[in-house]
């Protein structure tokens, strides 16, 4: 997670490392929720997808949120099917670390997730967040509708308005139909939880996200913690 990698250029798809045909992934229960790890939606929840940088901060900054039933670190948008850490940090797979989050969109609005995705890192680094760079700590917003999709995008437009009057540069999170997404190895799932001391290299601009209250009415920045 330190930075293991310079690659900070898109690998071409006909380059990229062959993978394998079964995952990488052991475990088959969520540390903190207890709940089976699996895939598999619950009728009624839904799900979305952020890659932010390091996975081990930004699964932790979800799973603390009312409404999320469940969270998995992968990696997602690039071309190496089942790829291992190891392989995704060489910047030969294209795939980004990703964490996938099933949320109950009775208690937790899509715009409240945006909320602590835009605030919750910077947008605005490219290949890179805080001191870990490459390919794999691009900000990327993977969308399984088209109303994911279109509220990505509007509140990219308004959050850039304020991060410009800020100070800082243009947005380069990728907003994409989401992609083929592979467990991370049994160790990377809820690791801050298994090791609270452990490292995370994720940080917010300190601007603050102007979006308005979701459709529940619930403050869009309360945690479960709080």
């Amino acid at each position: 997670m330190f930075g293991l990698t310079l690659k900070d250029k898109m690998i071409p798809a006909e380059d990229a490392l062959a993978g394998r045909d079964t995952g990488v992934m052991a475990a088959t229960e969520h540390f903190v929720f207890k709940r089976p790890l699996t895939a598999d939606v619950p009728d009624g929840l839904q799900v979305a997808m952020f890659g932010m940088g390091c996975f081990w901060g930004v699964e932790r900054m979800f799973w603390q949120l009312d409404g999320v039933y469940l969270t998995m670190v992968g990696y997602a948008g690039g071309y190496t099917p089942n790829a291992t850490y190891e392989e995704v940090c060489s910047g030969k797979t294209g795939h980004n670390e990703v964490v996938r989050v099933v949320f109950d969109p009775a208690k937790i609005s899509f715009d409240q997730l945006l909320v602590r995705f835009w605030e919750g890192h910077d947008p605005t680094q490219g290949m890179r967040q805080g001191n870990d760079r490459g390919t794999q700590y691009r900000s990327g917003i993977y969308t399984f509708d088209a109303d994911q999709a279109a509220a990505a995008q509007a509140t990219k437009t308004a959050f850039a308005t304020r991060l410009g009057d800020a100070g800082y540069g243009a947005i380069t999170t990728e907003i994409l139909a989401v992609p083929n997404f592979y467990f991370a190895e049994d160790y990377h799932q809820q690791y801050l939880a298994k090791n609270p001391a452990g490292y995370c290299g994720i940080g917010g601009t300190g601007v603050t996200c102007p979006i308005g209250l979701g459709p529940v009415g619930t403050d869009p920045n309360k945690t479960s913690d709080e």
